[in-house]
C-alpha cells in the first residue's frame, strides 16, 4: 500500500481528499511540515485556502519539496496546490514556489461568472501518465477564480474552456498539477487518483524515490 502525505495549510477540511485517496488504495497521513517527507511514497498539495497564507505555511519547507521533486517524488498539486508551484499569483503579494515557470491570473470577469463552480469538460492535449484511461471530453469538477499561465505550453496536457483556455492539467515528470478537484469528480477523478497512486508505485519500484 502506498503511503501518501497530504500537506495541510491549516485552511480547511481535507476529509474528501483523504477519503478519495484511501478509497483507491492509499494509506494517507496529513502533515503540517515536510521534515519526514522521505517516509512517504507521494505527496498531495490540496486545493484549500488562499495563496499568501498557503505560501507562508509551506515556504519553510520549500527547499525540501524542491529536492524531493528533483529526486523523483510523485507530487500532485490540486487547484491552489497547483497554483503555488508557479512564480507568482494575482491572488497574493508573495512569490510562489517557482518550481514551474509562469504566473497565475484571474479568470476574465468580463466574460464569465467568477468563481467558476461546476462541471466542465477536458480537452486532452498530450501524453500523460496521470490521464491514462481518461477519455477526451471527460467531465470534471472545478471551483476556482484563478488559472495558471505556464511559460512553456509543453507542460499542459489538458485544457478546459471558461472564458479563456484554462490549463486543466500540467505534468512534468512525476509532478502533476490539476486546476479542478479530482476528489470531487466522480469516476473520472477516481481514475486519475488511481493513476497518481500508480505513479507512486512505479517511482518506488524504479527506486526514483525512497
Amino acid at each position: 500500500m502506498m503511503r501518501i502525505a497530504i500537506f495541510d495549510y491549516g485552511a480547511g477540511n481535507l476529509f474528501s481528499l483523504q477519503a478519495a485517496l484511501e478509497r483507491n488504495g492509499a494509506e494517507v497521513t496529513i502533515i503540517r511540515d515536510m521534515k519526514d517527507l522521505d517516509e512517504y511514497d507521494g505527496l498531495v498539495l490540496p486545493g484549500v485556502g488562499n495563496f499568501d497564507p498557503a505560501i507562508e505555511s509551506i515556504e519553510k519547507d520549500a527547499s525540501r519539496l524542491e529536492k524531493a521533486i528533483d529526486k523523483g517524488m510523485p507530487v500532485m498539486g490540486i487547484c491552489l496546490g497547483m497554483e503555488m508551484l508557479f512564480n507568482r499569483s494575482e491572488e497574493g503579494r508573495l512569490e510562489g514556489l517557482k518550481i514551474l515557470d509562469g504566473e497565475v491570473v484571474m479568470l476574465p470577469k468580463s466574460k464569465v461568472k467568477v468563481p467558476h463552480m461546476g462541471w466542465n469538460n477536458l480537452k486532452i492535449r498530450g501524453k500523460s501518465k496521470f490521464l491514462e484511461g481518461v477519455k477526451d471530453d471527460a467531465w470534471v469538477y472545478f471551483v476556482h477564480s484563478y488559472h495558471t499561465v505556464p511559460t512553456s505550453r509543453k507542460l499542459v496536457v489538458a485544457t478546459s474552456e471558461y472564458g479563456a483556455t484554462v490549463p486543466a492539467v500540467v505534468e512534468k515528470g512525476n509532478l502533476v498539477g490539476v486546476q479542478f478537484h479530482p476528489e470531487k469528480s466522480g469516476d473520472v477523478g477516481g481514475r486519475m487518483i488511481k493513476n497518481f497512486i500508480s505513479m507512486c508505485e512505479r517511482a518506488k519500484a524504479e527506486k526514483k524515490w525512497r
